[in-house]
């Protein structure tokens, strides 16, 4: 008898338990959990998966299914399964082999990703479901779907990944993340024999630059990028911009809401769980003219049924794609902007003190720089340098727009 129980399997949580005679149950952070046998296959030691996890207690008598084809076992069946695969091995048969002769045609990564996005999907907001399928369908199905899930091994991810790992660091990371995802799934269903290789793909990849950089948009090149934004207006794109002419996060921009913006005061006060970081305090940015008329032009398409500035079709947040996907062609991500204004201000504004750039893009400034400019006073100095990135950045164009219709 092993070691697990039932109430055991039921309650445990995130780690790894053994049964005995190679049989673990591995339980993951989202609180999965799937059986793994750990085997001798010529000599070398193999990971096989058996399955997921079956709430029921026992072996079911009218479950027809043949045992080797189950992908939900409860412990009593992930004894028997493992204790067959034992004796397959001890008799020279290849155990993984077996199992996928035996079971249901193997899925390839496309069929895969939408299985696991089906069964994730109960747990998910509707951003975090539209950015997962998003990035999909842009990085990982070119390359990727249409092989078997069963096939796909470090150098096929790392080759994948390897078009915007060093452009795209953030993007490439999420990529990365949500391809281990489809892959760790596909092993809980028997469809592959191993999880995500993290480990061979980390040694496949360069290292990514430390603290996460993005790639900035020479702030030479922003006038001509806005003007191309400018073409036709989406809620995307009207984001973007927005996020631009603000220097804003990403994140701040999709969450934002008309409740935090005060039009007569030209000031949009942005609570503290809407900022980076855990010990993140509330930040107030001025409007230029530039973010005032996106606001004016979002206003008109404003739906009763959500508070958000820039609603997804189904109401919440945008997803990150739905900003970083007018990057494509060019070099930068949304983030870099933030970079960009830094680099502007600091070559065209140099009578506007280097602090209160830095509180403009809500990096950390110490109270006794904030004391020493007053408060009053640090703020319409951001106000200033906000007001000149409006006119560098966007010259006043989007104004001629704000009668036209918005692409939702």
């Amino acid at each position: 008898m092993g070691s697990l129980t039932v109430r055991k399997v039921e309650h445990a949580r995130p780690g790894r338990y053994t049964d005995g005679h190679g049989l673990l149950l591995h339980v993951r952070p989202t609180g999965s959990k799937y059986w793994v046998l750990r085997i001798q296959i010529d000599g070398r030691r193999r990971d096989v998966g058996l399955g997921s996890v079956s709430g029921y207690d026992s072996l079911s008598e009218l479950d027809e299914v043949p045992l080797l084809e189950k992908s939900v076992l409860t412990l009593a069946e992930a004894r028997l399964k493992a204790a067959t695969l034992r004796q397959m091995a001890k008799a020279g048969r290849d155990p993984v082999a077996e199992l996928i002769r035996d079971r249901s045609p193997i899925p390839n990564f496309t069929e895969a990703a939408h299985k696991a996005y089906e069964a994730k999907l109960p747990e998910w907001s509707a951003t975090t479901a539209e950015s997962f399928m998003s990035s999909m369908e842009k990085h990982a199905f070119p390359q990727l779907g249409k092989i078997l899930v069963s096939d796909i091994d470090a150098s096929t991810i790392a080759k994948t990944l390897s078009a915007i790992w060093m452009t795209t660091p953030q993007i490439a990371l999420k990529v990365r993340q949500r391809i281990g995802l489809v892959l760790n799934y596909a092993e809980a269903q028997s469809w592959r024999a191993s999880s995500m290789p993290n480990d061979a793909i980390s040694m496949l990849l360069p290292k990514q630059l430390e603290g996460g950089h993005f790639d900035a948009m020479p702030y030479k090149d922003v006038p001509a990028f806005v003007e191309s934004l400018n073409v036709s207006l989406s809620i995307g794109r009207l984001a973007l911009l927005f996020l631009i002419f603000t220097a804003a996060r990403s994140g701040e921009v999709r969450g934002a809401k008309w409740s935090q913006i005060d039009v007569a005061e030209r000031l949009w006060h942005r609570p503290a769980e809407l900022m980076k970081g855990r010990n993140a305090k509330a930040h107030t940015v001025t409007l230029n003219k530039e973010a005032l008329a996106i606001i004016e032009i979002a206003s008109q398409f404003r739906r009763n049924s959500t508070d958000l500035i820039f609603p997804s079709r189904r109401g919440g947040e945008l997803s990150d794609m739905a900003l970083s996907s007018f990057m494509d062609d060019i070099f930068g991500t949304p983030h870099g902007f933030r970079s960009s204004f830094r680099d502007w201000a600091a070559e065209k504004m140099p009578h506007i003190p280097d602090p209160v750039a830095e509180a403009a893009i809500a990096h950390k400034v110490s109270n006794k720089v904030v004391a020493a400019y007053k408060r009053t006073a640090f703020l319409e100095m951001r106000r200033v340098l906000l007001d000149e990135w409006g006119v560098f950045a966007g010259a006043g164009i989007l104004f001629d727009r704000a009668d036209e219709g918005v692409i939702i």
